[in-house]
């Protein structure tokens, strides 16, 4: 995010190059002193507050904490100390972002993203949601945060805490920030869940994107660039079953141009929406990559003889990761302290959010149900019309705190439906510059004098929900049953959930709450004056599909439809388009044929796939074109490619860009000017796959031809002058001899801290962010290392945040990974240590029974009682 407090980092840059410079001697001890200072304790003892009883951590040498405690409380209260100890500056930041205060910490430069939280509420709706939490919920919530508060205790400030806040508290024009973090409280970590469900939207963007198309292109044009799933050729996650009643049964059988004015509000909402950055890495606006694979394989298919289970979700990267890898163990296991879990966690919430306990595992994909519409509200100054009716908004202030100047107040006004979000993208927000009506937007087209347009959000995760209950639920289910008691208090963010169990059962779950409208199917944008397009209620959990041990034998997820479209509820149009879930799908079935047993290597080979499906498609139709002497050489790095793209591979990087500019010189020209390509979902991912794929027979097809020249275009045409634009343009990157050409060269990820290490001056991001990574993969591969078109480059916008395969025979045979490293501490080691591991598609060993943990321990941390 831009960050006005631009003085601040160049003062603190200075500094640090006069230390640098310094070389030895007392400047590079107080550099590394100031550096280190934060480092958590990982031996000896230390005395806490609230504890019951000793606990241990016991650190691996990636620095990884398996916590042995004899009470849940205690358990938590630990796991809120040690990530404290290696992640606060993240968990800090993060809890001003779902709170709406980042401007208190970093100044104006945050305002913007303040505004619009505050806007949608998410501190209201996390501190309505833990009002309903089930008492030991609570109580585990408030043992976690008394163990940030301890450490908090002790660790005032500046160095002691992490070198980010000796940075933001560096002069500033003759004064010094005073910022200090308050006291961790439980709705912190609630808020985390409004966090997660916003970056994990999608339709949204696409409703606006359906919208603004409307400028240019037909409602037929926009549906041929919106296509149906391919269920006769992509799989859906549930393969058998039917709702039956009110509940489903695996066994059983079974557009039009909006205003001119309306558009205008729309396009200043998705500027908006893709300034505002992401919480699990950086903007990713049209949500292009942002998904997961997952999958379980039943016993009768895997050599150890009981199920295997893998996870990679898939988000913008981040340093530090996104993810806090844990273990949570009750020294004895029983009904006052059942936890025996060891996983991925976020940063300022406890317990393990994916991973396994002693007796199941379980995986999350996002489900991409569509749990929210906009509504185009009309507005007469003080009042909304509903029906034929005037009902009044609902209005409260909200004043939000910057660092280094004065506070702002804004208005936040909502209907029935929701807020009216298009009030934060309006340049008239802030209460007293304008009069009201002013911030209503335009004056509505065909409407009474007066009235005016505004944009309201419905959307599930803005209702209280018991999500943080359903964590718990999870991390000590022992069976289906409970897995699928769980699930259902996993309301937000909706997600599909994939189990396996030691006694060898797998299963799949499709959790969330996911409404009914009346009318529409939550496409576009819809009429807020008229009931007709309400929510009526939502589906019952008991009709969600759901899949146990299935006949096939595994079952895939990775964003395609959760069922076939004789399903009655909407789930969602706006799937994936399944071109992963269908490689998985195939690579299972190639890896267990012939009585072949898939193994724990076998399931890492899966996730390390880089096959790309739409170059298996276009390349035939690319060699038989004819080129000039120039772009040959690199036509001919096509001939013999499997259409795999590893990082070395020159015919993947010539690929990527010849499909790059078959994109451009298609369908640019026809997309609305003036509109940021991202916000229309131009990236080049599995959506522009199926639209390619529906038209590659059509050599003749109107979507080739270009209205801004005069000179009709064919599907060959344009197929040659992207293979020689494709040729220049790599020159001009790569060099001219295509021998050299190499796709990671081109498709890096840069590790990079999200607040100062985005825009401060060099000497920052050289300090705070690692070294660009090559890459194999690409979009919509089951290597899912995305790029995005929009961007103009290959770089990475979206990758597995994490990797982990579960063997439910023996789970000290698991193995994982995290895309960057445990602490978030730079310079540590294990900041930035399991980078390169992850980058070339291998995992570590991941121990969890008492005698592997004990192996695998480098350092070991008492906390004692402090009355001790």
């Amino acid at each position: 995010m831009a960050l006005t407090r631009l003085r601040t980092l160049l003062a603190i840059a200075v500094g640090l190059v006069l230390v640098l410079l310094a070389g030895s001697g007392i400047g590079a001890w107080a550099f590394t002193n100031t550096l280190h200072a934060s480092y958590p304790q990982t031996s000896g003892t230390l005395r806490i507050t609230g504890l019951s009883a000793p606990v241990s951590v016991q650190r691996d040498a990636s620095g990884i904490p398996q916590i042995y405690a004899q009470s849940s409380a205690d358990l938590f209260l630990a796991e809120g100390y040690v990530q404290a100890q290696d992640r606060f500056w993240q968990m800090d930041v993060d809890r001003h972002i779902t709170s709406g205060t980042l401007a208190s910490m970093l100044g104006s430069g945050a305002l913007k993203y303040d505004e619009f939280v505050r806007t949608l509420g998410w501190r209201t709706v996390a501190e309505q949601s833990y009002a309903q939490l089930k008492p030991e919920t609570k109580q585990f919530l408030q043992a976690y945060s008394q163990g940030v508060n301890d450490y908090l205790a002790t660790h005032s400030g500046g160095s002691s805490l992490s070198i980010e806040y000796t940075i933001i508290g560096a002069p500033l024009v003759g004064t010094v920030s005073d910022y200090k973090p308050a006291a961790w409280t439980p709705v912190d970590s609630v808020a985390w869940i409004e966090a997660m469900a916003w970056d994990l939207r999608e339709n949204v963007d696409n409703e606006i994107a359906r919208s603004l198309l409307t400028q240019t292109l037909s409602a037929d044009q926009i549906e041929q660039l919106y296509p149906s799933y391919p269920y006769s050729t992509h799989s859906t996650i549930v393969t058998q079953g039917a709702l039956v009643g009110s509940a489903y049964e695996q066994n059983a059988t079974a557009a039009a141009a909006l205003p001119s004015a309306a558009q205008l509000k729309l396009a200043q909402l998705s500027q908006l929406l893709a300034q505002i950055p992401s919480v699990l890495g950086p903007a990713d606006p049209a949500g292009s990559g942002v998904g997961s694979n997952s999958w379980v394989v039943s016993g009768s298919l895997t050599s150890t003889g009981m199920p295997l289970l893998a996870n990679d979700p898939h988000l913008a990267p981040s340093v530090p990761s996104v993810w806090y890898q844990v273990g949570l163990h009750c020294v004895n296991l029983g009904t006052q302290c059942p936890y025996d879990v060891a996983g991925y966690s976020f940063p300022g919430m406890p317990g393990v959010v994916i991973g396994h306990n002693a007796n199941v595992a379980w995986g999350f994909t996002n489900e991409g149900a569509d749990v929210s519409d906009l509504y185009l509200e009309k507005i007469d100054g003080a009042d909304y019309l509903y029906d034929g009716k005037e009902y009044p908004l609902t209005e409260h202030t909200e004043t939000i705190d910057v660092a280094g100047q004065q506070s702002e107040t804004i208005t936040v006004r909502s209907t029935r439906h929701g807020p009216l979000i298009s009030d934060a993208s309006d340049t008239d927000k802030l209460v007293g510059k304008d009069a009201p009506a002013a911030r209503s937007g335009d004056p509505a087209q065909g409407a009474a004098p007066g009235i005016q347009y505004g944009v309201a959000l419905q959307w599930t995760a803005l209702q209280p929900n018991p999500t943080m209950d359903a964590l718990f639920e999870l991390d000590r289910a022992t069976d289906w049953t409970e897995f699928r008691a769980a699930a259902a208090d996993f309301t937000v963010p909706a997600q599909n959930l994939v189990y396996a169990d030691t006694k060898g059962n797998i299963g799949y779950q499709a959790p969330g709450r996911i409404p009914i409208r009346k009318s529409g199917d939550g496409r576009w944008p819809v009429p807020g004056w008229t009931s007709a397009y309400d929510w009526t209620g939502y589906i019952p959990f008991s009709a969600l599909p759901n899949e146990y041990d299935p006949a096939q034998g595994f079952i895939v997820t990775a964003n395609n439809a959760v069922v076939g479209p004789t399903y009655p509820y909407t789930l969602t149009t706006d799937w994936d388009y399944g071109y992963r879930s269908q490689r998985i799908t195939d690579d299972i079935k190639r890896l267990t044929s012939n009585g072949h047993k898939i193994s724990v290597s076998d399931m890492a080979s899966i996730q390390n796939d880089s096959y790309n499906p739409e170059a298996a498609l276009l390349t035939p139709y690319l060699l038989k074109l004819k080129t000039d002497a120039f772009t040959k050489p690199a036509q001919a790095l096509l001939k013999n490619w499997d259409y795999t793209q590893p990082a070395t591979s020159g015919a993947a990087a010539y690929y990527n860009a010849v499909w790059a500019e078959i994109l451009k010189l298609t369908f640019q020209a026809k997309l609305p000017s003036g509109v940021d390509l991202s916000t229309l979902g131009f990236d080049g991912g599995d959506r522009w796959f199926a639209v390619v794929e529906s038209i590659i027979n059509q050599p003749d097809s109107e979507w080739w031809d270009n209205p801004k020249t005069t000179q009709r275009e064919t599907r060959d045409s344009i197929l040659t002058a992207a293979l020689k634009k494709a040729r220049l343009d790599l020159t001009a990157r790569l060099g001219k001899n295509v021998s050299t050409w190499a796709w990671g060269r081109l498709h890096t990820l840069t590790p990079t801290e999200q607040t100062l290490g985005t825009d401060g001056p060099g000497v920052v991001k050289w300090l705070l962010n690692g070294q660009a990574e090559e890459l194999a993969g690409g979009s919509s591969v089951v290597d899912a290392t995305s790029w995005d078109l929009s961007s103009g480059n290959f770089r990475v916008t979206v990758a597995p945040s994490m990797r982990m395969i579960v063997d439910l025979a023996d789970f000290d045979r698991s193995r994982w990974i995290n895309q960057t490293g445990e602490s978030g501490h730079v310079d540590n080691p294990n900041y930035l240590d399991q980078a390169p591991l992850w980058a070339a598609g291998q995992t570590l060993p991941w121990a969890f029974g008492d005698s592997a943990v004990k192996a695998a321990t480098s350092a070991t941390l008492t906390l004692q009682p402090s009355g001790s």
